[in-house]
C-alpha cells in the first residue's frame, strides 16, 4: 500500500535555492537575519543579501565557475549563510564538512567532491591546510585575520559585479553533503536546487516558521538538518537565527532567555537535557513555543517530560541526507497526542512499508522497511552509480534502511533499523570506516563495530576485536582510533572475542553481536 502526504497546496517554484530562500531579504531590510550568539554580532537581511552577491562576485573573479565545488569547513556563524548562498549564486556546488574532521577525513571529502576552494575558521586552520595539501588544487581561506594564508575578506568583491548564471533547478547540483546511506563508507549526496527548494516548500506546509520567530541555530550547518531545516527554513520565513558555534548547555539556555527564542530545533541529547538537567530550573523559557527534534529517534517519555517542564509543544520529524532531508513531520503545535510518532508524510511525499522477508508491502499494523518517493529524493551519490542503484530503485523508491509502523491515521513511527550506520548524538558513524582503521593495528586480527544503546547519546560505537596476540592494550587501541577520526566517531567500548560471527559469504552478522551486547 502506498501512503501519501497528499498534494502540495503551493506549487514548487522553478527557482534556484538562493533566489527562493532570500526572496524577501531586501524587503526585510534591517531586520536581523543572523545573530552570532557568543558575541551578539548581527547580520541584517539587507546585509546578508548584499554579502551573498559580494561573495559570488569575489570567487567568480578568482576563476570559480559554474559547476565548481566549494567546501565550507567551519562551525555555525553568520558567515556560513553568506558563503553557502554566495557559492550557489556563482553557479557552484557547496560541500559541507564537519570542522572537527581530522585532516585525513577532510582530505577524502575534498578529493571526492573535487573542491577548488575551502573556507574554515581559525581553530581548524591547521587541519584544513593539511587536508588541502593532501587533496591538491584546493585554496584555503579563513575567517578573520590570518597570520598565514588568505582571509575571508579576500573572497569578497563588488556585489554589483556578481555573475549572472543560468541555473536549471532540476538538474544543477546545489549541495553535496556526505552520508553513509544505509551502509558502507561516506558518499557525496547530490542535492539539486529543486530538491532543496521542494523540501522547504513541503516543510512550510506542516511546520511553518514566521518572520516573528526567533530560532536558535545550534544544529550544525554542515549537517543537512541544520543547513536546510534550521538555516534555510528560517531565512525563507524571515525569522531571526541565533547561531551557536558549538553546543554548551549553559550558553544555550542563556541565549534562549536573552533573545526570547520561540523555536528550538534540537537532537535527542539536547531534548534529554531540557527534560532532566538541573540547569534548566529557574530559567525563563516562556517565549519558547515549540521544540522540534530530529536526526535520531526521540523517546515518547522524554518528549512528554520536555513539554511538561517547559510548557511548549514537542514534536519530531524524520528524514535523511538523501531526502533533503525531511520526509515525515508532526505538524506544528499538533494536538493529536501521538507522542513519539514522526508524523505523516510531507505533502508531495509517498511512502511504503516493505516486508523485510517477502519484499511485499506490509499490512497495517505490521513492521516494514520504510521506502520514500518524492521531489526531495536526491539525484544520486557523487561518482557512485552502483551505490545509487542500491539505494533508489528504477521506480524512484528510496530504501531508507529504517523499520517503521503506521497507524490507521497514516502516522508513522520508527521502531528499528536495518541499516548498519550508528547514530551518535544525531551524527552518522559508519562501522565500516572504524573497522578499516582498527584492522590496520598490528595487534588486531579481526574486528566488527556496532552501536549500543545509550540514554544520552542514542548509540555508542562499540568494537568487538579478535586480538592478534596476548598483549593487546584496549586503552591504547581506543587512542589509536581516536587519533584518526572526529570526536563523534571514537570507539567508546571494546570487547575482546575469539571470532567475529559471519555469514558464509563473509558478511558480519551484526545482529548476533547486538544480541551479545544486550545480554
Amino acid at each position: 500500500m502506498i501512503y501519501s502526504g497528499g498534494p502540495l497546496e503551493a506549487e514548487i517554484p522553478d527557482l534556484d535555492l538562493v533566489s527562493f530562500t532570500l526572496r524577501r531579504a531586501r524587503e526585510l531590510g534591517d531586520k536581523p537575519a543572523l545573530i552570532d550568539g557568543p558575541s551578539g554580532r548581527t547580520l541584517s537581511y539587507a546585509e546578508l543579501e548584499r554579502s551573498v552577491r559580494s561573495f559570488a562576485a569575489g570567487i567568480a573573479a578568482r576563476g570559480f565557475a559554474k559547476g565548481d565545488t566549494f567546501a565550507i569547513h567551519m562551525p555555525n556563524v553568520p558567515e556560513y549563510a553568506v558563503a553557502f548562498h554566495g557559492v550557489l549564486a556563482a553557479g557552484g556546488r557547496c560541500t559541507t564538512a564537519n570542522p572537527l574532521f581530522t585532516a585525513a577525513e577532510l582530505a577524502k571529502q575534498l578529493v571526492d567532491s573535487r573542491a577548488r576552494m575551502l573556507l574554515t575558521a581559525p581553530p581548524f586552520l591547521g587541519a584544513a591546510r593539511e587536508a588541502a595539501e593532501q587533496a591538491g588544487n584546493c585554496e584555503v581561506f579563513v575567517l578573520g585575520a590570518a597570520d598565514e594564508g588568505q582571509s575571508f575578506s579576500e573572497l569578497l568583491g563588488d556585489p554589483d559585479a556578481a555573475p549572472a548564471v543560468s541555473i536549471d533547478p532540476a538538474l544543477d547540483i546545489a549541495a553535496i553533503p556526505y552520508s553513509s546511506g544505509t551502509t558502507g563508507l561516506m558518499k557525496g549526496v547530490m542535492l539539486s536546487h529543486r530538491n532543496l527548494v521542494a523540501n522547504l516548500v513541503q516543510g512550510q506546509a506542516l511546520h511553518a516558521f514566521s518572520a516573528e520567530d526567533v530560532v536558535i541555530a545550534v544544529l550544525p550547518f554542515f549537517h543537512i538538518y541544520g543547513l536546510s531545516v534550521n538555516m534555510n527554513q528560517g531565512l525563507l520565513a524571515g525569522a531571526t537565527l541565533v547561531t551557536m558555534p558549538r553546543f554548551e548547555l549553559g550558553q544555550f539556555l542563556d541565549l534562549l532567555e536573552r533573545h526570547r527564542v520561540t523555536r528550538a530545533l534540537v537532537v535527542p541529547p539536547i531534548a534529554l537535557a531540557l527534560a532532566k538537567h538541573p540547569a534548566v530550573e529557574g530559567r525563563d523559557l516562556s517565549a519558547l513555543r515549540s521544540v522540534g527534534s530530529g536526526a535520531a529517534p526521540l523517546g515518547a517519555e522524554i518528549a512528554r517530560e520536555v513539554a511538561q517542564r517547559i510548557g511548549c509543544s514537542v514534536s519530531q520529524g524524520y528524514g535523511m541526507t538523501e531526502t533533503s532531508p525531511v520526509t515525515h513531520l508532526v505538524p506544528s503545535f499538533s494536538s493529536a497526542g501521538k507522542t513519539g510518532s514522526i508524523g505523516p508524510p510531507l505533502p508531495g511525499t509517498e511512502c511504503r512499508l516493505v516486508d523485510l522477508e517477502t519484499g511485499e508491502d506490509a499490512q497495517l499494523g505490521e513492521r516494514g522497511e520504510l521506502w520514500i518517493r518524492g521531489p526531495q529524493v536526491m539525484q544520486g551519490y557523487l561518482g557512485n552509480p552502483q551505490a545509487t542503484a542500491a539505494m533508489i530503485d528504477e521506480d524512484g523508491w528510496l530504501r531508507t534502511g529504517d523499520v517503521a509502523t503506521v497507524d490507521e491515521d497514516g502516522w508513522f513511527s520508527i521502531v528499528d533499523r536495518v541499516k548498519e550506520q550508528i547514530k551518535y548524538k544525531g551524527f552518522q558513524v559508519a562501522p565500516a570506516e572504524l573497522e578499516a582503521i582498527l584492522i590496520t593495528h598490528p595487534q588486531v586480527a579481526d574486528c566488527a563495530v556496532i552501536g549500543i544503546p545509550d540514554d544520552e547519546a542514542g548509540e555508542l560505537p562499540k568494537a568487538f576485536v579478535v586480538p592478534a596476540g596476548d598483549d593487546l592494550d584496549t586503552d591504547a587501541l581506543t587512542s589509536f582510533v581516536a587519533a584518526q577520526v572526529a570526536p563523534h566517531k571514537r570507539i567508546r567500548a571494546i570487547e575482546l572475542v575469539e571470532e567475529i560471527p559471519k555469514s558464509p559469504s563473509g558478511k558480519i552478522l551484526r545482529r548476533l553481536l547486538r544480541d551479545r551486547a544486550a545480554a
